[in-house]
């Protein structure tokens, strides 16, 4: 590939990334709650195993919203 073509694939990908930015409605509270979410999960896997099962369930749960926030903000950013 010519020096040129990278170049300007480079370009075309950063602003392309920032026209998506630009267009793209923010969800600051969603993106929170990932954080949140994944913090509390690296804390789950990273406890004792021994509770009963319960921690192996908080575990599932904190996945599956996860999942639920992320299917929440991919329906907001199609509608």
């Amino acid at each position: 590939m010519r020096r040129s073509t990278v170049i300007a694939v480079v370009v075309a990908f950063v602003l392309g990334g920032f026209a998506q930015s630009a267009f793209a409605e923010k969800q600051p509270k969603m993106e929170e709650a990932l954080v949140h979410l994944r913090y509390a999960l690296a804390a789950l896997n990273g406890a004792t195993h021994d509770k009963g099962g319960h921690r192996a369930k908080a575990v599932e749960l904190t996945q599956k919203a996860l999942e639920e926030v992320n299917e929440g903000i991919a329906y907001d950013a199609k509608h």
